[in-house]
């Protein structure tokens, strides 16, 4: 088999604050933002209250990127979750406290059969998460 020049990014729609969540997930998931481009003009079904509306976003995390943009009607993420894989119990835990505050925890940080510390949340942005800690 060939090598493949593919790439599986993800791709989240946000309603009025990709930036803000971007910024959040730079500052405490340690990931790099490499773009963020607001609209010159934005659509006319734009709400008038959104600020500088962002067209285009990418961020790193952990080696994938993420890629964003305010669209009208967003809603949160359901059945997808975005996985982050931490090398200890304490940075797991120190993450979950961080995401979950203001979001929806699904499952709570706990021990469970396949991992030392496993959670599942939406975070304030509407982003569903999985945290896990395998050993």
């Amino acid at each position: 088999m060939t090598q493949s020049l593919t790439q599986l990014d993800i791709y989240i729609n946000y309603p009025g604050h990709c930036e803000k969540a971007f910024r959040f997930y730079e500052q405490h998931l340690g990931g790099k933002i490499h773009m963020m481009l607001p609209h010159d003009q934005p659509p006319g079904n734009f709400p008038e209250e959104w600020k500088n509306p962002i067209l285009h976003a990418i961020m790193e995390i952990g080696g994938t990127k993420l890629r964003g943009a305010d669209i009208p009607n967003a809603e949160p993420m359901r059945s997808a979750y975005l996985t982050l894989v931490l090398n200890t119990a304490e940075e797991a835990e120190h993450i979950y406290s961080v995401l979950s505050n203001e979001g929806t925890v699904f499952m709570k940080m706990e021990k469970t059969p396949f991992a030392n510390r496993f959670a599942m949340l939406r975070d304030q942005f509407g982003t569903s998460w999985m945290l896990l800690n395998e050993h």
